[in-house]
């Protein structure tokens, strides 16, 4: 079985969605002592940002540039790392009410038409919901539901909808809330999304 695990935080070992992140692959390592794990961290190896040049490339363009080249090397590398695991782990921090770009651009390397999903008659059909994904999320503030900065929450809501777009449903998520509000919030909230991921299910 093979585990995926991602990391976007730009605050090493200062960030609580790494901490986290780190906890649910412990758990599963341990329930399950045969999972082979993949790490990649988005902040020590950046990918690029989409560019013309990477969408003329998808179209069949032939990429000039040796930077490209790499580039385009290197998303195909993190898309096929996608596509061979079973479960995916990615922490992922709320940065300005939404995902960090890091993130964004890894994103941007696995919603690929005819690999992940594809457009037919009936509208877009996944192609990933054969994986289980776990997030876990941090949040400087509180903006669950009922929250008066609910409607600013674009990270989990996000996050969601990508997943569900290429098939897969029911990502598993879990929330550390609050952690910027004061120091007892945030060991609260660690705590809490700690306490979470030793109870996930077994791989």
């Amino acid at each position: 079985m093979k585990l995926l695990h991602i990391d976007s935080s730009v605050l090493g070992s200062h960030s609580v969605s790494r901490q986290v992140s780190a906890a649910i692959v412990d758990r599963l390592q341990k329930a399950t002592p045969d999972v082979n794990v993949t790490y990649r961290d988005l902040t020590a190896t950046p990918l690029a940002h989409l560019s013309g040049s990477h969408l003329a490339a998808a179209q069949g363009a032939v990429p000039e540039a040796v930077g490209l080249q790499q580039d385009l090397a290197a998303g195909q590398a993190v898309l096929e790392e996608f596509l061979a695991a079973d479960i995916v782990v990615i922490g992922a921090p709320m940065y300005n009410f939404t995902i960090p770009s890091q993130l964004k651009a890894w994103i941007d390397r696995i919603l690929v038409s005819g690999k992940t999903f594809k457009y037919s008659a009936q509208g877009v059909e996944g192609l990933a919901g054969n994986k289980r994904v776990i997030i876990a999320i941090s949040r400087g503030g509180f903006y669950g539901a009922g929250t008066p900065s609910a409607a600013a929450e674009h990270l989990e809501t996000y996050l969601r909808w990508v997943f569900n777009f290429i098939g897969i449903a029911n990502p598993e998520i879990i929330v550390a809330e609050g952690v910027q509000i004061g120091p007892e919030q945030r060991e609260k909230a660690l705590e809490s999304a700690l306490t979470a991921a030793t109870r996930l299910r077994a791989a």
